[in-house]
């Protein structure tokens, strides 16, 4: 039932940096991993980043030190700062806050995606 809310998406050139950002409408202490998946233009879905309670950070195979994601609890924020884009970058972007339910299940929250578009 939590509200995850996207924004920083948008076109740039090859080369150039974007930072996404997921806004939550409460406190994100309370999830146990923070996180990123994409789904490129007529392929599936895949992981980008993730962020666990305890501060680990794990990034997909195709990232190679371009990407780097971060929260702040303040603001209930987690981002994802993209450097040296290309355009296999170009994808739907959407974060996710897994958090475990009273009865012991783990639920993945979404939030609605945002577009990144790489020019070459």
């Amino acid at each position: 039932q939590v509200q995850l809310v996207e924004s920083g998406g948008g076109l740039v050139q090859a080369g150039g940096s974007l930072r996404l950002s997921c806004a939550a409408s409460g406190s994100i202490l309370s999830f146990v991993a923070l996180g990123w998946f994409r789904q490129p233009p007529g392929k599936q879905r895949e992981f980008v980043a993730q962020i666990t309670s305890g501060g680990a950070k794990n990034y997909g195979d195709f990232v190679r030190g371009r990407f780097t994601i971060s929260r702040d609890n303040a603001k209930n924020t987690m981002y994802l700062q993209m450097s040296d884009l290309e355009p296999g970058d170009t994808a739907d972007y959407d974060c996710f806050a897994d958090e475990i339910l009273p009865s012991g299940r783990l639920y993945r929250n979404w939030g609605q995606g945002t577009q990144v578009t790489v020019s070459s």
